[in-house]
C-alpha cells in the first residue's frame, strides 16, 4: 500500500489581515497543504518560521517590513532556517521586483494576475521539489538582468564558455534542482569538492548564485539534456 504524500506545512505573510487569512484559508482548502501561520508583517513571520517551522513561506512584496526592506525579514528566514524556501508574491510582474526577489534569495516568484489558486498550489510543490518557479514573462527578466550583468570577457556570443566534462555534469545537476549532497552522491564526490566546482563555475560563467546558473546554463550553455526535469 502506497504512503500518502507528506503535508506542506505553508506560512504566509500578506499586507493586511483580511488578505492573509483569505490567502491562507483558499490554501488550506488544497490537498495535502496545513497553512500553520497567517501573518501581517515580516517580523511575526520571522517569529512564526522560527517557532513553527513550516516548510515553505509565501511572502507578500506588498509587506511593510518585507523581502525589499533594508531588515529585511527573508534574509533572516535564509540565515537563520535556510531549510525553508519562500516565494515572492508579486501583485504586477516588474522587471526590477522579480531580479531583486531572486537576487534576496527566493525560489520561485508568483504573480497575482494568475489567480487560480490551483497555480499556486503548483508552483508550491515544484518548490517544495527543488525547482524553481518563474513564468516565461519573468524568466525574460532575469535573463536581461543577467546579460546585463555579465562581464564581456564572459559573454559566449565573443569568446564561447568553456567548462570541463566534470563542471558540466555539474551543472546539469545543479539546472535539475539537486543540491550540494545529492550532487555529490550522484558524482561520488564529496560535498566539499562539488563547493569548489560551483565557484569556480561562477567566475567562469560571471553569475553569483544557483539561480543565475540555471538560467545562463538552460538559455545559453550548449549542455545535452541541460534542462531535464
Amino acid at each position: 500500500m502506497a504512503s500518502r504524500p507528506r503535508t506542506i506545512r505553508i506560512a504566509v505573510a500578506d499586507s493586511n489581515q483580511m488578505a492573509s487569512r483569505l490567502l491562507s484559508e483558499a490554501l488550506a482548502k488544497q490537498p495535502g497543504f496545513s497553512v500553520v501561520a497567517s501573518d501581517v508583517t515580516g517580523e511575526s513571520l520571522l517569529r512564526s518560521v522560527l517557532t513553527l517551522k513550516p516548510d515553505i513561506a509565501l511572502i507578500s512584496d506588498a509587506l511593510p517590513d518585507g523581502p525589499f526592506h533594508r531588515k529585511s525579514c527573508a534574509e533572516e528566514i535564509r540565515r537563520c532556517t535556510p531549510q525553508c524556501p519562500w516565494i515572492l508574491l508579486l501583485d504586477q510582474s516588474e522587471p526590477r521586483l522579480v531580479v531583486a526577489a531572486f537576487r534576496a534569495g527566493a525560489k520561485g516568484v508568483f504573480s497575482r494576475a494568475n489567480s487560480d489558486i490551483s497555480l499556486l498550489a503548483k508552483c508550491i510543490r515544484r518548490v517544495m521539489e527543488g525547482q524553481i518557479w518563474v513564468d516565461n514573462k519573468q524568466m525574460l527578466y532575469l535573463l536581461a538582468a543577467l546579460s546585463g550583468n555579465a562581464d564581456a570577457s564572459h559573454d559566449p556570443v565573443t569568446m564561447p564558455v568553456k567548462l570541463t566534462p566534470r563542471e558540466e555534469s555539474v551543472v546539469r545537476l545543479v539546472v535539475q534542482g539537486l543540491v550540494n549532497r545529492e550532487i555529490a552522491n550522484e558524482l561520488h564526490l564529496s560535498e566539499h569538492t562539488i563547493k569548489n566546482y560551483l565557484f569556480r563555475i561562477f567566475d567562469k560563467l560571471g553569475v553569483s548564485n544557483r539561480v543565475e546558473l540555471a538560467l545562463y546554463a538552460v538559455a545559453k550553455l550548449d549542455l545535452d539534456d541541460c534542462s531535464a526535469a
